[in-house]
């Protein structure tokens, strides 16, 4: 049975720094597209970065580009974001994914129907 846990979320200014984590099990992992989604209140889920199983392909989303990071450790099974430079925009639950597949997407960003495995989500809340 495939698990994904999120943690690192929390409360930071604006401006301040965050790195989440998140740990997988159950079975093979490296082979496997993985993804950072959030969802704000009110809004719909939207992807946020993904990483494909080598790392060598990477996606943001227009409003992270330059300040996220996101890196996999095959070995340890775990996904990171590092989120930089963090605005109220970025306040959000944000949730781990994993794809059957070494593909990030099949559409021209990643979307929350193409992944197949969830976490529970982490909260961020960015301060003004």
């Amino acid at each position: 049975q495939v698990q994904l846990v999120e943690s690192g979320g929390g409360l930071v200014q604006a401006g301040g720094s965050l790195r989440l984590s998140c740990a997988a099990s159950g079975d093979t992992f490296s082979s496997d597209a993985m993804a950072w989604f959030r969802q704000a209140p009110g809004k719909e889920r939207e992807s946020v970065a993904a990483i494909s199983w080598t790392g060598a392909n990477t996606y943001y989303a227009d409003s992270v580009k330059g300040r996220f990071t996101v890196s996999r450790d095959n070995a340890k099974k775990a996904m990171y974001l590092q989120m930089n430079n963090l605005k109220p925009d970025d306040t959000a639950v944000y949730y781990c994914a994993r794809r059957r597949g070494t593909l990030i997407t099949r559409h021209q960003y990643p979307v929350s129907d193409e992944y197949n495995y969830w976490g529970q989500g982490t909260q961020v809340t960015v301060s003004s």
